[in-house]
């Protein structure tokens, strides 16, 4: 799936040509509401007590694999290595059919990803999540044609923390690791960003184990209307 990144006649500013990548998961969209019920389907499945939303909702930034185990783990049934694929499996089709029940982007979202756009910047998505799950989500809530790449952990040499996911996603949206930022919400993030030399800005309300602030971002948001401000400020330095 691809889109315009930037809009068309946009004034010369320090986002103009640079690209901004987007975790997708507790950075783009709430997605834990969706995550977390289909994990309790399959804790309920092996006769397991679901686990409320705010406690598994720190498991999601790792994946779906991560987020089963630590699931299981929390619901004091650890899982075997070869539990895991299955269960993964199951996992797919009921989350798939299920995507944008109650995931929704998080408040003023869109509008920042738009103004980032009007000032020229090219967006992608670098996500654990399947680039399939990924561009599904975005097209039930209406996204897709904000981003000019979605990446997902399949389509990429190895998945966040690695610096190529990082990469490859910016360089599929048409961009420069020297002009791009790196948005997300936690460590995955932030590791990839700093072995990519890419400035980072982490949002204060995503899923994270590891408290967000020790993460060390370069700028911290607690809303997106703070977004395109601190994007030109990493970018003009």
């Amino acid at each position: 799936m691809a889109a315009e990144g930037g809009a068309v006649g946009a004034v010369d500013t320090p986002l103009a040509g640079a690209v901004i990548a987007f975790d997708l998961d507790g950075t783009l969209v709430d997605t834990a509401p969706d995550l977390i019920d289909t994990l309790n389907v399959l804790l309920d499945q092996e006769g397991l007590a679901p686990l409320p939303l705010h406690e598994a909702r720190p498991f999601i930034g790792r994946g779906a694999k991560w987020l089963i185990e630590r699931g299981f783990l929390a619901a004091d049934a650890p899982l075997a290595p070869d539990q895991v694929q299955p269960l993964f499996d199951r996992f797919l089709i009921h989350y798939r059919a299920h995507i944008a029940d109650r995931s929704r982007p998080f408040p003023g979202c869109v509008a920042a990803l738009e103004t980032l756009r009007t000032q020229g910047a090219k967006l992608a998505v670098c996500t654990n999540k399947q680039t399939g799950l990924s561009t599904a989500l975005l097209d039930a809530l209406e996204m897709s044609h904000l981003f000019a790449a979605v990446i997902g952990a399949d389509a990429a040499p190895a998945p966040k923390p690695d610096r190529r996911h990082l990469e490859t996603a910016i360089t599929a949206a048409g961009g420069l690791p020297a002009r791009a930022v790196m948005v997300g919400d936690a460590a995955t993030d932030a590791d990839a960003a700093r072995a990519a030399r890419v400035p980072l800005i982490l949002v204060s309300f995503g899923y994270t184990e590891i408290p967000v602030r020790e993460l060390a971002p370069d700028i911290l948001i607690d809303r997106f209307a703070q977004l395109p401000q601190a994007c030109a400020r990493l970018l003009g330095a």
